[in-house]
């Protein structure tokens, strides 16, 4: 009896630890990105490279973002934060919900703000811009890792 209640904790112990096993690693998530979105006619609004980096606690450290569109938006002083929420693997594939929100120092006032959802290296989503006059609008965005 205690042989078979011993196996059975054995074999229990040995399943949970195989669920944990599985290979969840955000960190391929790091490294380079190109973003392109588009308005609601499907026309190119922006488009921006980046550099990410995913902390322990979900939270992003951009680097390196450059827009390598005009806009009268986002002149100078810009700041980015955001956010990763895993939600699995499958293969080795990162999955979860993305956020990014882009802040313009000069002209100050404009937000544009990124939801997405990853999928190994692709990230798309919705985008929104708030702001100043003229620097308003809506859209979808594709991000794809370099």
């Amino acid at each position: 009896m205690k042989q078979s209640f011993a196996a059975v904790v054995l074999v229990v112990c040995l399943v949970l630890a195989g669920c944990g096993a599985r290979n969840v690693n955000p960190a391929t998530l790091n490294g380079g990105w190109n973003a392109t979105l588009t308005d609601t006619g499907n026309t190119p609004a922006f488009t921006f490279g980046l550099s990410l980096l995913v902390n322990g606690d979900g939270t992003l450290n951009v680097s390196n973002f450059n827009f390598t569109s005009t806009s009268p938006c986002f002149v100078s002083d810009v700041t980015e934060t955001g956010s990763f929420t895993l939600s699995g693997t499958f293969n080795g594939t990162v999955a979860g919900k993305f956020g990014l929100v882009v802040q313009s120092g000069s002209p100050a006032g404009n937000t544009l703000t990124l939801n997405g959802i990853v999928n190994g290296n692709t990230v798309s989503g919705t985008w929104a811009l708030t702001g100043t006059t003229g620097c308003t609008g809506t859209g979808l965005f594709t991000m794809t890792k370099m």
